[in-house]
């Protein structure tokens, strides 16, 4: 399996990616839409997360499509954010209708970044700005590391960021992985070596390979903060899936989050995944093709989280330090 053009989750044809960022806050909002509303599912599986309109993506709920999903830092101030980028699909005509209304499906997820070291002072919630200027920016490419809901993401040891990786299956399907990586544990096993590495394509992450030894104790964590976690992600492909085969897909994709993070899925995380369909491709063998979709989320998200580490830039008062400078 061979990664995309672009490497990113954008490699789904129709799908774009917008950021915002707060270098004074430290935080910032990443939001995924398209000009057509996509069917979206969502696995949870840590402990602590934070969410909106999460209910609706139930595969009994009546509405099946999304207009745009949101990833957000601020712990539960970054629920705002949603509402920002609601506000302005709204204006563009965006959105599911309603009588003569039109409202915006924009589910969201927050991880929490409130300790990062940045000014949190702020007298009014920056967010819903944040989700506006995001939805703005969104584009078929951008930046990866200290940018959008990894501005101000932190791991155990390192500096944490937004990831990115794509994968185009023997099928023709193609799978990408979008994600905001703020962990308890960790993505190296000695702040060199990813665990993500035997899934590495072409030297996304560096190339140094698998390390030598692996820690037989417990891994690191920063339990000192033991609140300031959560890895927030979004795995898309554009093989014609419902609601409950995108969910199955996010399902599948959180073995990548276990792959590349250790310890993940922790009572201190809110470890949680989308799963999303643009439904431009057709299965040709449903059984056989949603296997190898799972499986392909998974490695893709796996190398997202290892290129949102890498990628991680130095900032003012920062608490740890970033991979490339550490």
């Amino acid at each position: 399996m061979q990664a995309g053009k672009r490497n990113l989750i954008t490699d789904v044809e129709g799908l774009v990616v917008g950021n915002a960022s707060d270098a004074t806050i430290k935080t910032g909002v990443t939001v995924l839409t398209s000009n057509m509303a996509f069917t979206a599912g969502l696995q949870v599986m840590g402990g602590a997360p934070g969410t909106r309109e999460s209910d609706l993506l139930a595969p009994d709920k009546t509405v099946q499509q999304v207009d745009a999903l949101v990833l957000s830092g601020g712990s539960a101030f970054g629920l705002d954010a949603p509402s920002g980028v609601a506000d302005a699909m709204r204006l563009q005509g965006r959105g599911f209708p309603v009588g003569d209304q039109i409202v915006p499906i924009v589910p969201g997820a927050i991880l929490f970044d409130l300790l990062n070291g940045g000014d949190k002072s702020w007298s009014e919630n920056p967010y819903k700005q944040l989700g506006a200027e995001a939805l703005a920016d969104a584009s078929d490419l951008f930046d990866l590391g200290t940018v959008g809901a990894g501005t101000g993401a932190t791991l155990a040891s390192l500096k944490g960021g937004l990831g990115s990786a794509s994968v185009v299956l023997p099928s023709g399907h193609t799978v990408g992985a979008l994600v905001a990586v703020n962990a308890l544990g960790d993505a190296t096993v000695d702040d060199s070596h990813f665990w993500a590495a035997p899934f590495e394509t072409d030297n996304e992450f560096g190339g140094l390979g698998v390390a030598q030894s692996y820690p037989r104790g417990l891994p690191r964590t920063k339990m000192a903060s033991h609140a300031a976690n959560t890895t927030i992600a979004i795995v898309a492909t554009d093989a014609a899936l419902d609601q409950s085969q995108c969910t199955r897909l996010a399902t599948a994709a959180h073995d990548g989050m276990a792959r590349a993070l250790v310890p993940s899925h922790t009572p201190m995380d809110g470890d949680l995944i989308y799963g999303v369909s643009t439904g431009a491709k057709p299965l040709d063998n449903p059984a056989l093709d949603t296997l190898w979709l799972g499986h392909a989320a998974a490695t893709c998200l796996a190398r997202a989280i290892a290129r949102g580490v890498f990628h991680a830039t130095p900032a003012d008062k920062d608490t740890v330090p970033s991979y490339a400078y550490r």
